[in-house]
């Protein structure tokens, strides 16, 4: 089977190269940045980018207990590394815009606290700061795996707000976060009972 061919080559993959390979995506993005490959407003697209990055890692994230579950491709043991990654680019993102973008500490709050979008955001990053902190052995152990679990669920929230945050940002009509919107719902929805999930009811 293709599942058990993928799981044993993930035997033999350890999660660490991941670390590694996460830095080139930013690293490219300054540099088209630095040499006008971003376009006539660099800093807004180097800030548009880090945040699909970290979207894309937050579903990525998403998808690895419906794949396990429905597929029988279990990729746990990177789990851990897809979410710190997405957390890494979550703060390029938003150090972008307090820096280059903002950068004046009393817009930065006035920003936060009037426009919507921007308050949905950094609602995100409050829920997945705690989950960055917490991901290693020791809180673990410290927390229990009953309780650390139960606060890794906010991940699920995390992903709905950072999907508003891109729906909310864009002007006018686009699909494009409407579909990224969708595909967090939809995986927020496999992983229901079945019983509790109708489309998957109904084909079943």
């Amino acid at each position: 089977m293709i599942a058990d061919r993928i799981n044993a080559a993930t035997r033999r993959i350890p999660a660490w190269p991941l670390y590694a390979i996460s830095v080139l995506p930013p690293a490219w993005f300054l540099y088209q940045g630095l040499t006008g490959g971003l376009g006539v407003e660099p800093i807004s697209a180097l800030e548009h980018e880090l945040g699909q990055l970290a979207l894309k890692m937050l579903i990525a994230g998403l998808c690895i207990t419906p794949l396990r579950r429905f597929a029988g491709v279990n990729l746990m043991r990177y789990r851990r590394a897809i979410g710190l990654i997405a957390f890494f680019y979550v703060v390029l993102h938003l150090l972008v815009w307090l820096v280059l973008d903002v950068g004046i500490v009393s817009q930065i709050w006035a920003d936060i606290l009037k426009r919507p979008y921007i308050t949905v955001g950094m609602g995100a990053f409050a829920l997945l700061f705690p989950l960055a902190v917490t991901s290693n052995n020791l809180s673990i152990r410290k927390l229990g795996a009953k309780r650390w679990r139960k606060l890794h669920r906010l991940a699920y929230a995390a992903a709905l707000l950072g999907a508003l945050h891109f729906v909310m940002l864009v002007k006018g009509f686009q699909i494009e976060p409407l579909i990224y919107m969708g595909i967090v719902v939809v995986l927020l929805a496999l992983r229901l009972p079945l019983q509790r999930v109708p489309f998957l009811r109904a084909s079943g």
